[in-house]
């Protein structure tokens, strides 16, 4: 037995070894490929087995994105953007970071109402530009989810710890030695990400309807904190003691960049997109009308906090329930804390859900194991994606502050939803209509090298190249809506006055990418050398083995049905 062992881990390995002196030759054959979306939406879709069960009505998906936004962010961020950032303005912060965050969940709508799979973005990046800028956006997307839920699950327990009356890190146990916020071990996060990763092996439409019931309670409880807010509070408190922006424009913009990460979370939605009853109707209003639903609720949250207390005596952390007590109310304090820990619940419930759903469509394309992409034939859930990212986010979750990961987390998120907006202009202006892909290639080249120079501009106060590099995006931006034809609209939703909100958020998500901390970019860069080291020595193999060979093992040959096309982008 030993020696059969050894004999086929020699074959293995050399087979391993043999694979990796291709890798120049099949990396040029599968960075660049693509999949129609037709292919995308059946084809692939057979490799995880039993389909996902479709249940799902535009009222869930509402509930989904409203559920999955309050609490992600409002509750963790707030407090201390308003205090080392934007002041009493925190309210400026977020309008901004929702206009950005509505640009792109447009995107995401015209891509999710055309190609309706669970991917979200990896799916509509790989149909577009190729498997490696899918994979690439993928890995970060994943990356996104994990810290974020990581994070806020540890924010519950400061919340829960508030709603009983103890301090911050009462439920907590520190651990000498340990660096300085990776030293108190946070056991109730874990416990209660392992409760929702069973609560969503179970079902999607039983998790949805929990999901609702939450979301109802938790729109109920903000208003109430927003009413107490602003009948306990003063409007002296806005002005005081340095004004309503006591850190100027820039700290607004800094702000802005901070608190979008409490916008994570309506992308979800379009993950959701084989188990909608009615996916063209459904996925606009459930994608656009959460974000509208909830930027309202976070201006006026913000709005409302700053009321209650000077700015420079808001709290980092748990800073609702504290300001509630720190008024006289210490009832109002515990219902805080108890109200914040449901939506807290409730946001990484959605969150949970979509990982789980973009590591499966990523198994589908072989870029990770086929185990991964499998789904459950009685549930209709993909199990195995969402067990392994339900204990690999625990772990996170036991012993990393929030602080050290949401730098990371919203650069991750501002990079995807940058490289959607330039996919759905590519697509509308190249793919659709058969356009040479020339000119729309130059012109995303052109809007992308301005608004990181207008960036800069802004970031090394050289105020010349304001005007200057603003003026070039708006100029280039008119020419090639003038020039670089598009004859009809697509016959299903699609984004109007293109390319113009597209354009936007291409340049909103730039500029706010600049202003987050120098660190942030440094642990960005070794995370994509990671990635790009995995692929190289492990996707593209596998990928190449599937869909260049036909070898397809443990799912069904994608060349048993019809040959199987590729489309590539062309350079010229």
């Amino acid at each position: 037995m030993a020696a059969i062992q050894t004999a086929l881990s020699s074959i293995f390995f050399s087979k391993y070894l043999h694979s990796l002196s291709q890798t120049p030759h099949r990396l040029r054959k599968r960075m660049l490929a693509t999949w129609t979306s037709d292919q995308e939406l059946n084809q692939v879709r057979l490799r995880s087995g039993a389909d996902m069960k479709r249940k799902l009505g535009w009222y869930d998906l509402v509930a989904l994105g409203v559920g999955g936004m309050l609490g992600v962010g409002v509750f963790v961020t707030t407090g201390p953007v308003a205090l080392h950032h934007s002041g009493p303005s925190v309210f400026i912060s977020y309008i901004i970071a929702g206009i950005s965050a509505l640009l792109s969940s447009m995107c995401y709508t015209e891509f999710s109402v055309e190609i309706p799979v669970a991917g979200g973005a990896f799916s509509y990046l790989r149909v577009t530009f190729g498997e490696f800028v899918g994979y690439f956006a993928g890995a970060n997307i994943l990356m996104e989810y994990v810290l974020s839920n990581a994070a806020v699950s540890r924010s519950f327990t400061e919340y829960l710890s508030c709603a009983f009356g103890g301090n911050l890190n009462s439920w907590r146990v520190e651990v000498h030695g340990f660096t300085k916020g990776f030293n108190m071990l946070d056991f109730p996060a874990v416990a209660i990400i392992l409760l929702l990763t069973l609560c969503l092996c179970y079902s999607t439409k039983e998790s949805s309807i929990l999901n609702f019931v939450m979301t109802i309670f938790h729109v109920v409880f903000f208003g109430f904190i927003i009413i107490a807010g602003f009948l306990k509070g003063s409007a002296k408190n806005l002005v005081n003691p340095d004004g309503l922006a006591p850190f100027g424009v820039k700290g607004i913009l800094d702000g802005a960049a901070q608190v979008y990460f409490s916008y994570i979370g309506y992308d979800s939605v379009s993950t959701m997109a084989e188990e909608i009853n009615n996916p063209s109707k459904s996925l606009p209003v459930g994608i656009m009308g959460s974000v509208f639903i909830v930027s309202g609720l976070y201006c006026l949250m913000s709005f409302a906090l700053c009321m209650m207390l000077p700015y420079n005596q808001i709290p980092e952390k748990a800073s609702f329930a504290i300001a509630f007590q720190r008024m006289g109310w210490k009832w109002a304090s515990n219902i805080v804390g108890a109200g914040a820990s449901l939506g807290i619940v409730a946001s990484l419930l959605v969150a949970m859900l979509g990982q789980a759903r973009y590591l499966c469509v990523i198994g589908r394309a072989r870029l990770v194991p086929l185990w991964l992409a499998k789904v459950h034939p009685s549930t209709g859930t993909p199990l195995n994606a969402t067990l392994f990212l339900g204990a690999f986010t625990a772990s996170i979750a036991l012993f990393t502050e929030l602080e050290i990961v949401v730098d990371m987390v919203n650069l991750c998120t501002l990079l995807v939803f940058y490289l959607v907006a330039n996919a759905l202009i590519y697509r509308r202006y190249v793919i659709t209509v058969n356009n040479p892909p020339f000119h729309t290639l130059l012109f995303l080249s052109l809007l992308s090298c301005s608004s990181i120079a207008f960036s800069l501009s802004w970031k090394l106060k050289q105020w010349w190249g304001l005007p200057l590099f603003g003026g070039i995006m708006i100029i280039i931006t008119a020419c090639f809506h003038y020039f670089v034809p598009y004859p009809n609209q697509p016959s299903k939703w699609s984004v109007p006055f293109m390319p113009w909100p597209a354009a936007m958020s291409i340049f909103l998500n730039v500029f706010l990418m600049t202003t987050l901390k120098k660190l942030s970019l440094q642990r960005f860069g070794v995370w994509s050398c990671l990635i790009i080291l995995f692929y190289v020595l492990y996707g593209v193999h596998s990928t190449y083995r599937a869909e260049e060979t036909g070898m397809d093992v443990g799912g069904v040959n994608p060349n048993s049905s019809a040959q199987q096309t590729k489309l590539d982008i062309q350079l010229l």
